[in-house]
């Protein structure tokens, strides 16, 4: 039988720009009364506090600015479901980069406000389909914005777990599309159609080489909610403690996926 041709997914641009804003506005309200004390908490992110942190969440917005004020690239050169596995070479720059920006805006709230009002002002400004060059590759803005939904919802969760009693909300369409992008970018990485992924109610993808079901149950099936799927995706949990903890369940011979996990970090 002839491999299945996929189609790309298509995310609804005026739904992932919403969902950019709201998930930011989320978190500018729950961290605008945190104290010094809990600013100065460590997080799962090496040696950063939860001020670098948030600092890296107003940067992972600013990306978008950055980009807009470069010259637009002749062509895209990434598919958006690869950006996840374009993200690791950039990371020291990147550490470095959230150090100098907590050091530089000792009023977190202000800095997030005028994140929050200028990216409102440059998205009106550009179509969706504008070609941006990022330090992942070339890619449509409206492509790029969908990557925000993935860095908004990691980090949401990293804040959430390096403050006792904070709860950043998720807004649903932010962590509808961070699922799919990073169950799309599990296809990519493991093309084939023996196994699927599901991640109600959000994402269904087909992947790992072998037989290919057509119909009923498949053989092989790996079932998960979706900020569980999101941790897994971005190596703040790992495979075996998922399973344990009952998280993630795993049927069939090909269902373990631990050996294509994280697919970034």
């Amino acid at each position: 039988m002839p491999p299945v041709k996929k189609r790309a997914r298509s995310y609804d641009p005026a739904r992932t720009r919403a969902a950019v804003l709201a998930q930011f506005g989320n978190v500018r309200e729950a961290v605008r009364g945190l104290t010094p004390e809990q600013l100065a908490r460590p997080t799962r992110l090496g040696d950063w506090t939860v001020r670098d942190l948030i600092a890296h969440i107003g940067m992972a917005l600013t990306a978008v600015h950055r980009a807009l004020d470069r010259p637009a690239p002749p062509k895209q050169d990434l598919p958006v479901a690869e950006w996840p596995f374009a993200t690791a070479a950039s990371s020291a720059a990147i550490a470095d980069f959230t150090r100098s920006l907590a050091a530089d805006h000792p009023d977190l709230d202000a800095y997030l406000a005028g994140i929050e009002e200028s990216l409102r002002a440059r998205l009106a400004e550009h179509p969706g389909g504008r070609l941006l060059a990022t330090n992942a590759g070339a890619l449509p803005l409206d492509d790029y914005l969908v990557t925000r939904t993935i860095e908004l919802v990691v980090h949401t969760d990293d804040l959430n777990a390096a403050v006792p009693g904070l709860q950043v909300p998720y807004d649903r369409q932010a962590l509808a599309a961070a699922t799919r992008l990073l169950a799309d970018a599990l296809a990519v990485k493991a093309p084939g159609g023996s196994t699927e992924v599901r991640v109600p109610p959000y994402a269904v993808v087909q992947c790992v080489e072998g037989p290919r079901h057509t119909r009923g149950t498949p053989p092989n099936v790996v079932e998960t909610d979706p900020l569980t799927w999101v941790r897994l995706a971005t190596g703040r949990l790992g495979w075996a403690d998922a399973l344990a903890e009952a998280k993630v369940s795993a049927s069939g011979e090909r269902a373990d996926i631990s050996g294509l996990l994280p697919l970034m970090s």
